[in-house]
């Protein structure tokens, strides 16, 4: 204390405000000092709390086999049996005054308080490696003074009761190095497929600077940025007087051969799955904030390994390697919103950043059949027609908005809502939405789960707005259920160390939606791949036709940037996003990646099921009915094609039925 005292002498030199205030700063830390000294005294006849649970997490699949163990996983190794250059590296980089505090670093955090003052920010940190082991004892990292004071008193209950040794043993043991691996041991296997103590200089200053920031210094992710770190860590180790200058410039220019492979878990993707999960678990109020508290955690999800592998596969075998282009995706189970598979990117090793549960991104025409089950709810059918024309809609602001259709192709006749949805005809759909008011999709949106804000404008229904891949197939999943809201989830049950039920997930269902309207949606967005809807024009998904060994709704949705594939029948819903990350415009050939990766998975998913199984049974309120397609109208014997379409009974189309062109004007 004396020396942080002389130090502030120093640096305030003739300033007599800053003295002052420096002044305050002493009083307040003698202050702290007494506090802490206390509380050691207190601690110290306190219960031993427990310090090796920190990330003592287990995930279980839908089956309740394991399939992440988080530090459970880990293999545990004592100090003596890890690198001393990796246990230099660690220290010095991170906290060079360890064996001489008590938890706290008082000169260190003066520095950091005077140099964030100084320079008018908070990037100088002060935190010990004690205090990062207590960090790391809870769940979520938020930046509240009760989270901090829960930090600081674990910090201390750690100092009072574990001797040095046990601080700096577990601390390596439980850490994150990144890529799902906790643990020295885990790590040094992982990135250079040896053990912990055989580490060189190269190699450990490398692995001590991945733990500040796994997802940025991570030598798989951003060799550079790798780099730039271990450079700092080896001058810390210079500086210090541990490695001479020869030394470090020789580890600096070592080449590195990074294995980065877990022999266990060779589908990275389930890392994306993982973080999903701790998100979620995050955001239940009934799971305490501490692992010291919970012993471990076991977690029982929806994850099924068959559908997230294969996934997985269908993504890697459809993008060229080169290409910077990324996706995610999302399968869901339609009886209950569990969420079976998930992937955030391409590949979590080069980046972890997770594009389904963090990215919103615009919908495109996916939004459309929220607008067309808010149409068949007042009143329009299967056989609704609007002229297909180019068209300039005046605004009641005076100014007016001429949306145009993929490829400028239009009918310019009547055409049905059932090939509108074939086309994504977006002139059928700004008509359908000024028609029917701005809220009456908003309302559907809503109903079914979207919490995205929803602009009123008329562009809505052409998915201008940006919404997360999780809400749109749970959305959908208001039509795959039969009209029951599904809220997506990854967790059904969290249970502590001592076996204790923390959380069970509620599935209960609220009917949203009218089921045989839903019905007869469901059977419209079949249109999307039905060769009787070549006229022309083609369905949007027609490259599907002769691939499909079963029945499914669908829609796409393409952007500039942006494009989707959702579709889904009783048995699954999935859900496929793919773009660049700095929306970049997609080329013509990005447009084919989505709509593959769908196909593939759902295929895989239902190959042994009977189609019988998998489509929707015919409520009694309904009637099918012959139509010629392109219009709607009654079929003929002159018609060359003829569908069956389906309608409340009671609606079904005439020949005399006009245009809502004609009736509205």
């Amino acid at each position: 204390m004396y020396i942080y005292f002389k130090f502030l002498n120093t640096i305030t030199g003739g300033d007599s405000t800053l003295k002052s205030f420096l002044k305050i700063i002493k009083y307040f830390l003698v202050l702290i000092v007494i506090l802490l000294t206390s509380c050691f005294l207190y601690v110290k006849f306190s219960p031993k709390p427990v310090i090796n649970s920190a990330n003592n997490i287990t995930l279980y699949d839908t089956n309740n086999n394991m399939f992440f163990k988080g530090n459970e996983k880990k293999e545990w190794v004592s100090l003596d049996d890890i690198s001393n250059y990796l246990i230099n590296a660690t220290i010095y980089t991170e906290d060079k005054n360890f064996y001489k505090h008590f938890g706290f670093d008082f000169l260190r955090i003066g520095k950091a308080l005077v140099t964030n003052i100084a320079r008018k920010n908070n990037n100088q940190g002060a935190s010990t490696i004690t205090q990062q082991y207590a960090k790391n004892l809870f769940l979520n990292f938020d930046k509240t003074w009760k989270r901090k004071w829960d930090e600081a008193w674990y910090t201390i209950k750690i100092e009072s009761n574990y001797s040095k040794k046990e601080i700096l043993e577990g601390y390596l043991n439980t850490i994150n190095y990144g890529h799902g691996e906790y643990g020295i041991e885990n790590a040094a296997k992982f990135y250079f497929n040896k053990n912990s103590k055989d580490l060189d200089l190269a190699e450990a200053t490398m692995l001590a600077g991945i733990p500040k920031a796994p997802s940025i210094y991570s030598p798989i992710i951003d060799m550079n940025a790798a780099k730039e770190r271990q450079m700092i860590v080896l001058n810390s180790l210079v500086n210090n007087g541990i490695i001479t200058n020869k030394e470090k410039n020789k580890a600096f220019n070592e080449k590195l051969n990074i294995v980065g492979n877990d022999e266990e878990n060779i589908y990275t993707s389930i890392n994306y799955y993982k973080d999903a999960v701790m998100d979620e678990l995050k955001k239940i109020n009934s799971i305490p904030s501490n692992y010291s508290e919970l012993k471990g955690l076991k977690i029982y999800t929806n994850f099924n390994y068959d559908v997230q592998t294969n996934l997985e596969s269908n993504i890697k075998d459809t993008f060229p390697e080169d290409s910077e282009i990324e996706t995610a995706s999302v399968v869901m189970n339609p009886d209950n919103g569990g969420i079976m598979a998930l992937i955030g990117g391409r590949d979590y090793n080069k980046s972890a950043y997770n594009r389904a549960t963090e990215s919103n991104r615009q919908v495109g025409s996916t939004m459309k059949p929220y607008l067309y089950y808010a149409a068949l709810e007042n009143g329009f059918t299967a056989s609704t027609a609007f002229t297909s024309e180019a068209t300039t809609f005046p605004l009641d602001n005076g100014k007016s908005y001429s949306p145009i259709n993929y490829n400028n192709k239009y009918g310019n006749k009547a055409i049905s809502m059932a090939t509108a949805i074939a086309y994504s005809d977006n002139i059928y759909a700004v008509k359908t939405h000024m028609f029917l008011g701005y809220d009456a999709l908003i309302n559907v949106a809503k109903r079914v789960g979207i919490t995205a804000e929803l602009e009123a404008v008329p562009s809505l229904p052409l998915g201008t707005n940006e919404i997360n891949i999780i809400e749109m197939a749970s959305g959908y999943g208001a039509f795959a259920s039969g009209g029951y809201k599904l809220k997506g989830h990854l967790i059904e049950k969290v249970v502590d160390g001592k076996g204790g039920v923390l959380y069970t997930y509620n599935d209960s269902k609220d009917l949203v939606l009218n089921s045989s309207l839903v019905f007869i949606l469901n059977n419209l967005l079949t249109a999307t791949y039905d060769p009787a809807y070549v006229d022309y024009n083609y369905p949007t998904g027609i490259g599907l036709n002769g691939k499909l060994s079963h029945t499914y709704a669908l829609k796409s949705g393409t952007t500039a940037t942006d494009n989707w594939n959702i579709g889904f029948n009783k048995k699954i819903i999935c859900a496929v996003w793919v773009g660049y990350d700095k929306n970049k415009e997609l080329s013509s050939k990005d447009y084919k990646y989505a709509q593959n990766i769908w196909y593939k998975t759902v295929e895989n998913y239902e190959k042994d099921m009977k189609n019988d199984d998998v489509w929707y049974d015919k409520p009694k309120n309904i009637t099918g009915m012959l139509v010629e397609p392109i219009s709607g109208k009654p079929a003929t014997n002159n018609d060359k094609k003829q569908k069956l379409v389906y309608f409340l009974k009671g609606t079904e189309p005439k020949e005399t039925d006009s245009t809502f062109d004609e009736i509205t004007g």
